[in-house]
């Protein structure tokens, strides 16, 4: 190589390197790109916007979306499942069968008793939820000391016409703790369309009907002022007895008094079967006399009820709709 080609070179090697250091100096001078932002729990919370939930023990204030929820009702059950929400815990001892499947879930915590929540469990459960409604009212605060407790205010005793806006209600308030809010809508659509359903059936049909409770052998009657008022107020089914008040379990009633009375139609619901875990009642095992006599048993009118719809729960979308489809039957039977 001769010294003009070397001396080139040479400079082409100086003027490369100080152009690589310039390029590796602005690098490092030049701002970094800022990473994607990262969903962090932190994030959903700021972004999550606080639910008031005012009810008849008080205000409740859900400051985040609900991780673990605790059902203490199988109502409330029943609304999460409608809107697809985890169940954390629940009591077992009476899961009716549309419910099921949270029988024998392992990672959902044992609660106890429906009426006598064992509040070592619901801490266990770890919830930033609690539900609860009447039959758990007195360890409201007891609750709220491990979470916020909201108290569905449906009212077992005397549901009247307010039933059904209630559930309604309570479901379009669960969907907007839970960011369900279409879903829950959707249900509440729904459920309106089949209560006008039965409305229509109901609406000009002269029969008379008669709710009673089968417990070991005894009756009792629910008329409009009862935990089955909605029957009569809300579905439009007219009542066999006087709108006098009864307690939870109704007003005790004699055979004779249902054979003096001779309802069109008879809706039995066996709470014996519930508690005692046994088969309900049906046309074959309720040999009594003087049921058989009455227009109901004649004309085919006796509907021995889903009881684990109408006792277990009755306050919840799926429960209605079983309780409806009951009540249509006692229209259609046939001896």
């Amino acid at each position: 190589m001769t010294l003009v080609h070397t001396r080139w070179a040479a400079t082409l090697l100086l003027a490369t390197t100080a152009a690589l250091l310039r390029c590796s100096d602005s690098a490092a001078e030049a701002p970094q790109a800022s990473p994607e932002p990262v969903a962090t729990e932190t994030t959903e919370h700021q972004a999550y916007t606080p639910v008031t939930v005012h009810h008849q023990l008080g205000t409740t204030v859900i400051e985040h979306r609900p991780q673990r929820v605790v059902a203490l009702d199988m109502n409330e059950v029943d609304f999460l499942d409608l809107l697809d929400i985890p169940v954390a815990g629940m009591p077992k001892d009476f899961i009716p069968h549309f419910l099921a499947k949270y029988q024998d879930q392992p990672d959902i915590q044992d609660t106890g008793a429906i009426v006598q929540p064992n509040l070592e469990k619901v801490h266990a459960a770890r919830p930033d939820l609690i539900l609860i409604t009447s039959l758990q009212a007195r360890h409201y605060q007891e609750l709220s000391e491990i979470a916020p407790t909201i108290h569905f205010d449906v009212d077992y005793r005397d549901s009247q016409a307010q039933h059904l806006d209630i559930i309604k209600r309570h479901l379009l308030t669960l969907g907007q703790i839970f960011e369900k809010d279409e879903l829950a809508q959707q249900a509440v659509a729904d459920l309106d369309r089949q209560v006008e359903r039965v409305r229509q059936l109901t609406r000009d049909r002269p029969e008379t009907a008669l709710i009673v409770l089968h417990n070991n052998g005894a009756f009792s009657a629910f008329g409009p002022h009862s935990r089955y008022g909605f029957v009569f107020n809300a579905l439009g089914v007219k009542s066999a007895t006087p709108a006098g008040a009864a307690g939870l379990h109704g007003r005790p009633i004699s055979s004779e008094f249902i054979q003096q009375v001779n309802p069109d139609v008879i809706y039995v619901v066996d709470r014996t079967a519930v508690m005692e875990h046994r088969p309900a009642l049906n046309a074959d095992t309720l040999g009594n006399p003087l049921l058989r006599q009455t227009n109901a048993w004649k004309n085919g009118h006796v509907v021995f009820a889903d009881a684990q719809a109408w006792y277990v729960t009755a306050a919840s979308v799926n429960s209605m709709k079983i309780i409806i489809e009951d009540v249509i039957s006692g229209y259609q039977n046939e001896p």
